[in-house]
């Protein structure tokens, strides 16, 4: 193990629910960090498949793994994940730890990827919330995601414990969000959150479909960026940009119709007014700055093509 980050302690709590198709790839990436986690809670969340019988394969020869059962239910809702999530948490509070990291079931990553962001919680005592891109079949966040570096995506999220603390953890919300509502109130609380580049994990299901189609996915991030808060201007850029995506139309299509459904409906947002309006003023400044780079572009392509 890297010295350096040595002395930051770490704990992984994954809920899982029927990845008998995944969950072996996540357990041998841990297994293999070179700095493993002080302990890791794996939730089987109502499994009816072989979650559970490849868990606990594992469980003799390592004693930092943990499974906890969930009562069996039939939905695979966010909001039990956050209750799945709580009920592994529960399991280390007594321990002394600097970092709690929630870690999906259906990843891979490198090696030293959980040194890798250790150290930059060593680096750095502001940051709160830390991460790195991620890579699915024909999709990679670095480069197709609208959001900027300071979004951590959901699979993989790394909390300095005073900063999950200070927000009062994942917020149960059966609609989803759960993720980048605990995220965005660290930024709005004053913490830096991150998503760092040098390294990447690998999403074996798509991003939302688990249980659903491609199609039916945008629609729900439709709804959800409007119930999340999200400012219609930033909306109507994101829905140009998927558009030009594949599978190309369809998909922003989608994703504008589920934003506009959730308005017509007035869905109750599960956010507060004071992060409502922290979310919106971030979109226009990031709005802003990318309309600035598309203009400055602009410019020294009409500069260049004048010269020649």
């Amino acid at each position: 193990m890297d010295q350096t980050c040595s002395h930051l302690r770490y704990i992984l709590i994954t809920p899982a629910r029927n990845e008998e198709a995944f969950i072996e790839k996540t357990i041998e990436s841990v297994i293999h960090q070179t700095a493993p986690p002080l302990k890791w809670v794996i939730v089987d969340d109502g499994s009816t498949d072989r979650t559970r019988d490849i868990v606990n394969r594992y469980l003799a020869r390592y004693s930092w793994i943990e499974v906890v059962q969930v009562t069996q239910r039939r939905d695979r809702s966010f909001a039990a994940k956050v209750l799945a999530f709580n009920a592994g948490y529960d399991k280390v509070k007594g321990l002394d730890y600097d970092i709690v990291g929630n870690l999906d079931a259906d990843l891979s990553f490198d090696s030293d990827y959980c040194e890798f962001l250790l150290s930059k919680f060593r680096e750095d005592d502001t940051l709160g919330v830390a991460g790195t891109v991620f890579k699915e079949d024909g999709y990679s966040s670095e480069r197709h995601s609208f959001e900027g570096h300071n979004h951590v995506a959901g699979g993989c999220q790394l909390f300095r414990r005073r900063c999950f603390e200070e927000i009062g953890g994942f917020i149960p919300n059966e609609a989803g969000g759960v993720d980048w509502i605990a995220v965005t109130t660290a930024r709005m609380k004053g913490w830096k959150t991150e998503s760092f580049r040098e390294k990447w994990f690998f999403h074996h299901r798509h991003l939302g479909t688990a249980e659903r189609g491609v199609l039916s996915s945008s629609f729900s991030y439709g709804e959800k960026d409007y119930y999340l808060g999200g400012h219609p201007l930033w909306e109507v850029f994101r829905v140009a940009y998927r558009i030009t995506k594949q599978p190309y139309i369809i998909d922003g299509i989608a994703l504008g119709l589920g934003f506009c459904w959730a308005f017509l409906r007035r869905t109750p947002r599960p956010v507060c007014r004071d992060l409502v309006a922290f979310h919106r003023q971030e979109q226009m400044f990031k709005l802003r700055a990318i309309l600035k780079s598309l203009v400055t572009f602009r410019q020294i392509d009409k500069f260049h093509l004048e010269r020649n």
